[in-house]
């Protein structure tokens, strides 16, 4: 919800300003417009002219001011960088429609230890989910739901590269060999940092299996700190299988990673934050996947344990000999 207050101001002066004043369009965080001529800018408020009335508005709850008569609903401007995201000015909507623009871009990632969500980044088939969910293993599969009319048909991919992983930040860079006849649906990275509590978000993922689950709440705390790191806490509902699917604001924008979720409570989910995705794709190459490693994706199985407890006979001590060559 934006806030806004009324100035007082004499009559003589709204008068005054408002007449040489030339209407603007003030676009605001949420997606509501306000046009009006605007008196006053700085770094704290926008004051604009309503007639006889004037409104200040808080400067961090103002998202852009247009002149009059330019189109406030242009294309989405997308940007792709060098670093495997892209970001766009993306207008609010309803999860409704976020989910059905969005949702095909979410995909269930799994392994021969479980399963987890994740979702594209790139049409090349770059993908990030989380490093708990790929631990351990490098036989992956991702499976896609891929609209056909009003349908979804899922497709399994099983040729699937670990590009990078970073298990401080729970986080891993994966890409699927896709078919030439296959181009995914990519989702947009945050641009901008500037997400507060009580903001509304939605997750999509695969809790306990149940594919393309779709859960809405609000932002709990934009800064958990949580052993060394930062986590947004969100009430939407976060369950084992969504881990490594994406947390939307609600211009459809990822904001987050969700990953973990505390036992016991409900509404008690987490995410781990877009500006470490941001770097982590940034020096991907520092942290690029290595099949010598630790957490290179190989599994080793622990030995059986011993079925006789005492040691074996070529460990028993020799019995010891006298000097007439006879056991004693």
């Amino acid at each position: 919800m934006v806030r806004v207050s009324l100035l007082t101001l004499g009559l003589p002066a709204i008068l005054a300003l408002g007449a040489a004043a030339v209407a603007d369009v003030i676009v605001l965080r949420d997606g509501q417009t306000i046009t009006a001529p605007v008196l006053q800018q700085s770094s704290e408020r926008v004051v604009v002219d309503l007639g006889y009335d004037v409104l200040s508005i808080p400067r961090r709850d103002v998202r852009e001011i247009k002149p009059e008569g330019e189109a406030t609903t242009a294309p989405s401007q997308v940007q792709t960088t060098d670093n495997l995201y892209s970001t766009a000015d993306l207008p609010p909507q309803s999860v409704k429609q976020l989910s059905e623009r969005f949702g095909e871009g979410v995909v269930l990632v799994a392994s021969p230890a479980g399963m987890g969500s994740g979702f594209f980044i790139t049409a090349q088939g770059h993908l990030i989910t989380n490093f708990h969910v790929i631990e351990g293993e490098r036989k992956l599969a991702v499976t896609v739901f891929r609209r056909t009319g009003d349908e979804f048909k899922r497709q399994k991919f099983e040729d699937v590269d670990i590009v990078a992983t970073n298990s401080f930040l729970d986080l891993a860079l994966l890409k699927v060999n896709l078919p030439p006849d296959y181009t995914p649906v990519i989702t947009y990275l945050a641009a901008a940092d500037d997400l507060r509590d009580g903001d509304p978000v939605f997750a999509i993922g695969n809790p306990l299996g149940l594919v393309r689950s779709v859960s809405e709440g609000i932002v709990s705390r934009r800064n958990r700190a949580e052993q060394g790191l930062v986590y947004i806490q969100t009430t939407a509902q976060i369950n084992p299988g969504n881990s490594g699917g994406p947390l939307f604001d609600n211009r459809g924008e990822v904001v987050g990673v969700t990953n973990m979720k505390l036992q016991g409570g409900e509404g008690l989910g987490f995410a781990i934050p877009v500006r470490y995705v941001v770097d982590f794709l940034r020096n991907r190459e520092a942290f690029a996947y290595n099949s010598e490693s630790s957490e290179a994706g190989y599994r080793y199985l622990q030995p059986p344990p011993r079925q006789k407890p005492e040691a074996p006979p070529f460990l028993k001590p020799e019995e010891p000999v006298d000097s007439s060559g006879r056991e004693s």
